[in-house]
């Protein structure tokens, strides 16, 4: 994952901070899980990724039992 910087909008929002909530699980839990360190994760559920892999996102994908559509979010500025 790429971070985005500051002053530069994707107009995607990602959701991992709510599915996370809603499943009780920690983002170093989903960290074990999906093999992906705790930084890039955090860097995606803060929205300043610019781009992620399609293996990561089907990994937390499937830790989260939620589909792409659940995770990311079209967003308005």
């Amino acid at each position: 994952m790429t971070p985005a910087t500051e002053d530069e909008w994707t107009g995607v929002h990602c959701r991992l901070d709510e599915l996370l909530a809603e499943r009780g699980m920690t983002l170093t839990r989903l960290s074990e899980i999906v093999g992906v360190s705790i930084v890039n994760l955090s860097v995606l559920k803060n929205d300043r990724a610019r781009a992620i892999r399609f293996s990561t996102l089907i990994a937390v994908c499937q830790a989260l039992d939620c589909e792409i559509g659940d995770l990311l979010v079209r967003a308005d500025r």
